[in-house]
């Protein structure tokens, strides 16, 4: 939200008040509560009118800072909020100095300038400073009723699904310091680029495609290279400036009387990411085979049991191992989405066809979303129920936006909830496996909630609600859940997986890709995947061949599209070679991926990260977003070129190698090489150790038998050590690798599996138990 004129002046028809002078200060056990006035007040008689900052900071998590600016303190608290584990016994330490109050949590701590002078408030990370609030930073911001109803005429042509307000002439907004060469990463899914200074920032949730700033997930967190984070607390929409108004501040402003945040310290990006979770919520551990590939129907295509049975006999005459089918849209009758009942025209007995189709050894995934067409029988028992969302006027939502007549399932009634995740029980016991949770953007604001929900507040939380009711249905009835999900919001990292959304076969498109993953993740969220070779049209059999390595070089594998079916020999023979070759690497990385899978489970650091996660220390590494590290071990470097050429950096800190060519490069430089369709970047970070499993013909394995050691880029006295999972999450072998001179000592405890140990440098190895 962008209100200045230049730095001094504002944009007509806004009226800004800044918090100016601390005014007076209070404390007790649990907080500091500070009162600033937006004058400097020299005496009594400048007491008498103006606007006053009430700002209360406390702390209900170590290394996290809560802190609540409020104006007018009698605004009414409305439905829904995010669902956050804060701890109320949480005692942080209060000190008082000289120079003002310190409240201390962890290594964290916030220092607040002494009572009657000027604002002044800092963060801290033990003695390292983090950022600060000062001068025309906190502040509130009144619209002039003119300018707003003059605005609102403008736009009135606007559509239900863009209203971006709840219609109040009030924002507070927050300004954070941004330090020389400082970074800013995250907002959820954001295919802008990557390093989000300069950038305006919208968390509103949109249909958008990936090819603008619109975002299916939007997240109102940040973090920084400078190894904080902000967590915004507000559902609604929140809007950052990004070094974008003022250049040295990060802004972040809400509509309303109040604004609340959480700052994060760390000693790096991981860690920050690890307290954000810990207070909305970390990844439930996805099944084994969910990392397997997927094959899918495609979104408009014609298909019926014998085609997905084709598909299905032939990728396996072909040697390609495949884990999961996807039934998209049309498993269901036209104009009847969502509806839950099968097209019997296609499929006349679905419980026996995926009986038929899971001896083949698939699992079964099914695409749903919570719109219900008007034409479906689903329709005239939720609106006989009082199941769907209402207009203002009491009348049912209704529009063509995606389905003739369509309406939208009220999840804040708890009887629409019940009926809803019924129909997914009622799938799980046909045999279905996984849930595609698709949509879930378009949710209107001019309407009216069952339990009175604030529907501003719900437009982005919506995604919140639908995929927990989903997600833990599916988990009730199979003991496991697995979505592949499209809207999300802060939180809904704790039911993976979710994919990218509708990406343009392109390698631009595959690039736009990757940057929403690498920003999603940098959120909380553990999981990624997307629709290799590009959702919109047909790509090329070389972008086909290019994009199936990066996708099975990502956590979750899926071929998907729009009008066309995305099976390997529709591009050509080659690609099915290309296809087999990568799902065998990934199979036999699958201990490795496995162990990264349930440490994001267990601490909320993702598997597929940027650079800036791991390497925070190395500058050149910072703003690096073609590439990524796939677990704490792997560099993956996808090829975006025609003419298979790559470049990449490898960070500082020794020696790198290539795991499948073997060939070794110092870290510290950027390289560019050119590679066939069987190949890209693919380094073991010095001193690491990479597991890989006996996989056959599924992601589902036991990982610990017949395993096979590799020992990568070690040093003179350095150790490396790994730990395998069996496929419950419990530990199974711990794995330490202590260099010597030219010797390495190997331990492997906790398993009498049969394994194999080798070093990638030749080196000599003595292995005990």
């Amino acid at each position: 939200m962008k209100i200045s004129d230049g730095y001094w002046l504002s944009r007509t028809g806004y009226n800004v008040r800044w918090a100016v002078q601390i005014y007076d200060t209070e404390a007790d056990e649990n907080s500091i509560t500070v009162y600033a006035a937006s004058s400097f007040i020299s005496n009594r008689g400048m007491t008498l009118g103006g606007p006053m900052f009430t700002v209360r900071f406390t702390s209900t998590l170590e290394n996290s800072i809560k802190v609540r600016i409020e104006h007018f303190s009698g605004e009414r608290k409305t439905a829904p909020a995010f669902a956050l584990n804060e701890d109320k016994d949480f005692k942080p330490v209060i000190k008082k100095h000289r120079s003002g109050w310190e409240l201390i949590s962890g290594k964290t701590s916030v220092r607040i300038g002494k009572s009657k002078k000027d604002w002044d408030i800092s963060y801290w990370y033990g003695d390292r400073l983090l950022t600060k609030s000062g001068w025309r930073t906190t502040s509130i911001i009144e619209e002039e009723p003119w300018h707003r109803s003059a605005r609102e005429s403008a736009e009135a042509d606007k559509r239900f699904f863009d209203k971006w307000d709840n219609g109040g002439n009030t924002h507070i907004r927050e300004m954070l310091n941004l330090a020389v060469g400082e970074y800013i990463y995250g907002f959820g899914e954001k295919f802008t680029s990557f390093v989000k200074n300069g950038q305006s920032v919208e968390v509103w949730n949109n249909d958008g495609g990936t090819c603008t700033e619109q975002s299916y997930k939007s997240v109102p967190f940040f973090v920084s290279s400078r190894n904080y984070g902000v967590f915004v607390n507000h559902p609604e929409r929140v809007s950052f400036e990004v070094g974008s108004e003022t250049v040295s501040k990060t802004a972040f402003s809400v509509q309303g009387e109040h604004l609340e945040y959480f700052l994060f310290g760390g000693e790096s990006i991981a860690e920050v990411i690890k307290r954000y979770t810990a207070l909305t919520g970390r990844p439930a551990l996805p099944p084994p085979w969910s990392f397997g590939l997927w094959l899918s129907t495609s979104f408009t295509t014609e298909y019926d049991e014998k085609t997905v049975s084709f598909f299905i006999d032939e990728m396996k005459q072909r040697n390609i191992p495949l884990d999961v089918f996807h039934f998209d849209c049309f498993w269901m009758k036209e104009f009847e989405w969502c509806g839950f009942e099968w097209d019997d025209r296609k499929f006349s007995d679905p419980k026996a066809m995926i009986e038929r189709l899971k001896a083949k050894g698939i699992r079964i995934c099914v695409w749903i979303n919570p719109y219900i067409g008007q034409r479906s029988a689903a329709f005239r028992e939720c609106l006989d129920r009082g199941y769907l969302l209402k207009n203002r006027d009491g009348s049912v939502f209704q529009c063509d936006m995606w389905q003739p007549g369509m309406s939208i399932i009220d999840f804040t009634n708890p009887k629409a909830r019940s009926w809803f995740a019924d129909k997914i029980r009622q799938l799980a016991d046909m045999g279905v496996d996984a849930i595609k949770t698709d949509f879930g953007e378009r949710i209107p604001t001019d309407v009216k909630y069952f339990d009175g929900s604030d529907p501003y507040k719900m437009h982005n939380y919506y995604a919140y609600i639908y995929n927990k009711t989903v997600f833990e249905a599916l988990e009730a009835a199979n003991g496991s859940a697995c979505l592949f999900a499209r809207a999300a919001t802060a939180g809904c990292q704790q039911f993976p997986v979710h994919w990218g959304g509708d990406c343009f076969s392109s390698y631009e498109s595959m690039g736009e890709t990757l940057r929403g993953g690498l920003s999603l993740c940098m959120s909380g969220f553990g999981f990624f995947s997307h629709d290799i070779s590009g959702f919109e049209a047909t790509g090329t059999p070389d972008l086909y061949k290019r994009w199936t390595a990066f996708g099975l070089m990502s956590t979750h594998s899926r071929y998907h599209g729009n009008s066309s079916y995305r099976v390997p020999w529709h591009f050509d023979e080659e690609s099915c070679d290309v296809s087999r070759h990568f799902v065998e690497l990934k199979g036999r990385l699958m201990p490795y991926i496995w162990a990264n899978a349930v440490k994001a489970h267990l601490t909320g650091v993702p598997v597929m990260r940027a650079m800036a996660v791991d390497f925070g220390y190395d500058r050149s590494a910072l703003t690096v977003d073609t590439q990524y590290m796939l677990g704490d071990s792997l560099l993956v470097a996808p090829v975006f070129s025609e003419d298979g050429e790559c470049s990449f950096y490898l960070p500082v800190g020794g020696v790198w190698t290539d795991i499948q060519t073997g060939e070794a490069l110092m870290g510290g430089s950027w390289y560019t090489k050119k590679y066939d369709y069987f190949g890209l970047p693919l380094y073991a970070k010095p001193n690491s150790i990479i597991v890989y499993g006996s996989f056959k013909d599924t992601a589902d394995y036991d990982y610990a038998d017949g395993m096979r050691i590799v020992i990568y880029g070690m040093e003179e006295g350095c150790t490396a050590e790994a730990v395998i999972y069996d496929r419950s999450g419990a530990v199974e072998a711990e794995i330490k690798a202590v260099r010597s001179g030219k010797r390495i000592s190997l331990t492997v405890k906790g398993t009498d599996k049969p394994y194999t140990a080798e070093s990638a440098q030749g080196l000599s190895i003595s292995a005990a138990k």
